[in-house]
């Protein structure tokens, strides 16, 4: 008789529970093209809160509307690099950890590095990561430069004579400065998270000479004209690419796409989950979070968008191809050639503005 009572009174609760969470919303800010096409519906389906989903292509929109204030998101995915320097500065809530019984699925090595960015990891969860590498047309660019040419190397961005040859079939790079100049940087043999001015202007001026070959600086839309063939080289985000190359064998229309880490190096990042300070509803944040955090889902979105996920329990559900691929989960060998950018401070902060300013209208 006590065991029915308890039970009756376990089910009224998860009825009250679910009863309260009808009518509820998250609001959900995320990169564009980075999420699997039924994670929303189902997350709805399991815990009755409906999701409004919005995308940026930049962090720097990302942080201009959380220093606006009264964002209204509830959950955002901003690079660790650029969650470095919001948290110090209050934009976000600590995380409730009681509320996320998954967080024993991540995988520790990958917790500790983002410790870099949030120290505890206090404030927010990885969500997915990836490399920042070279996304090219196969038989575009070796007709233009042939079997020979620096297939595997920044030479096909940054040397000029290289990157003329690929004008007419258009360059595109990703407007995104702190991880652009990091890149350069590298390329130059210099720190890729230096500060100095001199690095700087040097970056500038490998830049002003590949400048007249770039068609144009956009950090989403390549994804589409690298499908359909409008250009032939971007710089790009792994999974990017991935999809873009997908999208090109949908199309059979003889583009074949391909992503490469160049072998002097590429930019490892990670993008975090985390809770805006004014957040209009944190416990469906945490839910939202949580169910992310499920092996089957993390592993979905992985499948879908091409992106390394840091579940350790998602390895399972994820298409061995993906996971084998070394060009989306590295290897030791290539994770050790990896540089993670870091956050800017201010007064370098403008200094870049201004220098990206001149490296995007060529002036």
């Amino acid at each position: 008789m006590h065991k029915s009572l308890f039970l009756l009174s376990i089910a009224a609760s998860l009825m009250a529970t679910s009863a309260m969470a009808q009518g509820q919303t998250v609001n959900v800010y995320n990169w564009s093209d980075y999420i699997a096409e039924d994670t929303l519906e189902k997350f709805t389906a399991q815990t009755g809160i409906a999701v409004n989903y919005d995308v940026f292509d930049s962090n720097e929109i990302v942080e201009a509307k959380l220093l606006a204030g009264s964002s209204g998101y509830d959950v955002v995915i901003p690079s660790g690099f650029f969650l470095e320097r919001q948290i110090p500065i209050g934009l976000f809530q600590k995380l409730d950890k009681s509320k996320l019984s998954n967080l024993g699925n991540l995988v520790p090595a990958i917790t500790e590095q983002v410790e870099e960015y949030d120290p505890g990891n206090e404030y927010a969860v990885t969500y997915m990561w990836g490399t920042t590498g070279l996304g090219y047309n196969i038989d575009a660019v070796t007709e233009r430069l042939g079997e020979d040419g620096p297939l595997q190397s920044w030479d096909l961005l940054f040397d000029p004579e290289t990157a003329a040859q690929l004008a007419d079939c258009g360059i595109a790079v990703l407007d995104a400065p702190v991880e652009m100049t990091a890149i350069a940087l590298n390329y130059l043999g210099l720190d890729p998270n230096s500060e100095d001015a001199g690095d700087l202007a040097a970056v500038e001026e490998l830049y002003a000479a590949v400048r007249p070959y770039i068609r144009y600086f956009h950090s989403s839309q390549y994804i589409s004209d690298l499908a359909n063939g409008e250009i032939c080289l971007s710089v790009g985000y792994s999974g990017d690419v991935f999809i873009a190359a997908d999208r090109a064998a949908e199309a059979n229309r003889g583009v074949e796409i391909t992503y490469v880490i160049p072998t002097e190096g590429a930019s490892l990042w990670f993008d975090m989950m985390a809770i805006p300070a004014d957040a209009p509803n944190p416990d469906a944040a945490h839910a939202f979070i949580n169910f992310i955090l499920e092996p089957q889902i993390a592993a979905d979105i992985t499948n879908y968008v091409w992106y390394a996920n840091p579940n350790a329990a998602a390895d399972a559900f994820v298409d061995p191809e993906i996971l084998e691929d070394p060009a989306i989960y590295p290897t030791p060998d290539v994770m050790a050639n990896l540089f993670a950018p870091k956050a800017r401070t201010p007064g370098y902060d403008r200094l870049l503005t201004r220098a990206w300013t001149r490296i995007k209208t060529g002036q």
